[in-house]
């Protein structure tokens, strides 16, 4: 069985609208067989997520809400890759180090790459990259998340948390990803 009936190339690109870290493209591609099709894609520079594991067996999450699905949703902590001034992307092994400190006013001292993964791919070109974190250690001076983030941070035995994902009170995609992840890597 051939790919090259599968892929499509690009025609034409339309930027619909460039914000701060997300661009809307509508792009014509045209298939194998020479027809073209529109399709709308949301340029993403990815983001990381931590699973971050206390010594006693608890899961760190983090309860926020989000505006796109009105909802307060219990998520792992995560966040997107900065651009940088030359225009290319932060280190995922150095974003997710200070996400997990932004977002719960912890670090870790034993980092471990799980994977990585497209969140949409669809419509989005987002990769996330997932780790485990463990060896956790409150930072010294916390203050809190950045001041545009009102979460609340949750310590559970991860069982529990993994129960929750199951019985679908956790339903973010990188939560269940990683939690699913960990459970398997602990088992």
């Amino acid at each position: 069985m051939s790919d090259e009936r599968l892929r499509e190339t690009l025609g034409r690109r339309q930027v619909l609208h460039a914000g701060n870290y997300l661009t809307f493209h509508l792009d014509t591609v045209r298939d194998s067989d020479g027809r073209e099709h529109s399709r709308e894609v949301i340029v993403h520079p990815g983001g990381v997520a931590a699973v971050p594991l206390l010594d006693d067996g608890r899961v760190l999450l983090v309860r926020q809400y989000r505006h796109a699905v009105t909802e307060i949703c219990l998520e792992l902590p995560a966040g997107t890759l900065d651009r940088m001034a030359d225009g290319s992307l932060e280190d995922p092994n150095l974003a997710v180090r200070r996400e997990l400190t932004e977002e719960t006013g912890y670090e870790a001292t034993d980092w471990q790459t799980l994977g990585s993964f497209f969140t949409a791919p669809g419509f989005a070109t987002e990769v996330m990259h997932l780790y485990l974190a463990r060896g956790l250690r409150p930072v010294e001076g916390y203050s809190g998340p950045d001041t545009d983030e009102r979460l609340d941070v949750v310590a559970l035995p991860l069982a529990e948390a993994v129960r929750m994902a199951e019985q679908g009170e956790i339903r973010d995609a990188k939560s269940l990803v990683g939690l699913f992840w960990a459970d398997r890597l602990t088992a």
